[in-house]
């Protein structure tokens, strides 16, 4: 039953991150308590969003061990497959690309752009979703039109092992496959694809991507987000954000690049000038200490959980973005793609908000964005851009 329970919520999307209120509509509750009764704890016949939220954590518990905070698993089983010379045999990724349109027919593709947009594929979950969903706005301004297709999931199901998975029919999806950007990436053309983090990151996981687009796109290009600080780094939640200060904020940014570093090497080295970072940590990071310099005009705290300030640069434990700071997100994206400061873009841009992020932060956040982008060395963005500092 820990299983079912587990792999249902999981495939749902609800919700490992973010609010389950985000995830379930009432229908689908309805139908987890016809399945799952026992997550009905005060037993009136009606399944609630906190009590199906309360048995997704024990069955959670139960299954992978203790998480880290947030909902999103730290602690998970992997498949023993993906240490295998190769995957199973009815993996989708060993299909000719009209198989795998046989059995995923509806290919997105785009024709070759002639204003300078790249083709981008991509995977994520609630840390890549405001760059994607703010990176159209911004390159519209900047403009031209983002061809962007992508398949992203909540928490762990956003993952890019997860994804692999998921798409090729193996392993927890066996012989269930939803190829809907292999069936893409096999038939259309693409310039790059782009992954969000998960924890416990290995090199196969994203290998597996990159060799199978390269097939058929040889001159791709990929970029993986990189990992801003979190609170669960620290031994306990301090009382109050005193606590932070720009020391604190490099050593903790030093303690997410030395994570990774090791998984970013290989793939560089493996993938000599393909394999890229989007510097959202640089970025977070630079934007903290703007803010205890009192440099971001209308942010009013670090983290909503210790300040309770709405307008914080993070609004929970995990780490979700706090207001506004999806532009900032977006503005990195932008950046690293396509080698261009978003302080140069002088049209308008379509956020579809009003009066916050004032335009004062909006060009805060553009200059730290650049400045993130130009000082990453994994960044591809070695030098101003069209005379940009």
């Amino acid at each position: 039953m820990k299983k079912t329970f587990l792999t249902l919520l999981l495939a749902l999307g609800v919700p490992l991150v973010g609010t389950a209120q985000e995830k379930a509509s009432l229908e689908q509750l309805a139908k987890w308590l016809k399945r799952f009764p026992a997550a009905d704890t005060n037993k009136d016949g009606t399944l609630s969003i906190a009590e199906a939220t309360a048995f997704r954590d024990k069955m959670l518990g139960g299954k992978t061990g203790k998480k880290k905070q947030g909902g999103a698993p730290s602690k998970f089983e992997v498949d023993p497959g993906w240490k295998a010379e190769k995957f199973p045999d009815h993996a989708i990724c060993y299909l000719s690309p009209d198989a795998i349109k046989g059995l995923y027919p509806d290919v997105i593709s785009f024709e070759k752009p002639t204003d300078g947009a790249l083709r981008i594929v991509g995977t994520g979950h609630s840390f890549m979703r405001p760059g994607y969903q703010t990176l159209p706005k911004i390159c519209e301004a900047a403009g031209f039109k983002q061809p962007l297709h992508t398949h992203t999931g909540g928490g762990i199901t956003g993952s890019a092992r997860y994804k692999w998975e998921q798409e090729n029919g193996i392993f927890q999806f066996d012989k269930k496959p939803v190829p809907k950007l292999l069936a893409s990436i096999a038939n259309a053309k693409w310039d790059a694809m782009m992954w969000g983090p998960y924890f416990n990151d290995r090199p196969e996981y994203y290998s597996c991507w990159i060799d199978f687009c390269l097939k058929t796109n040889p001159e791709m290009k990929f970029y993986l987000s990189d990992s801003w600080v979190q609170l669960g780094q620290l031994d306990k939640i301090p009382k109050s954000e005193d606590f932070f200060t720009e020391e604190i904020f490099d050593k903790l940014t030093q303690q997410k690049r030395d994570a990774g570093i090791g998984l970013i090497e290989t793939l560089r080295k493996k993938y000599p000038d393909k394999f890229f970072i989007l510097p959202t940590s640089d970025a977070m990071t630079l934007a903290a200490k703007h803010y205890l310099r009192g440099e971001l005009p209308g942010i009013e705290g670090i983290n909503k959980v210790i300040g309770k300030k709405d307008r914080s640069l993070w609004r929970d434990q995990l780490g979700h973005l706090g207001p506004g700071f999806d532009r900032l997100e977006g503005y990195v994206f932008y950046a690293t793609l396509y080698g261009k400061s978003p302080e140069l873009i002088e049209a308008p841009i379509k956020f579809g908000q009003s009066d916050f992020p004032s335009p004062e932060l909006d060009r805060m956040f553009r200059k730290i964005a650049w400045q993130a982008v130009i000082n990453n060395p994994f960044s591809g963005v070695s030098k101003p851009a069209n005379g940009a500092e």
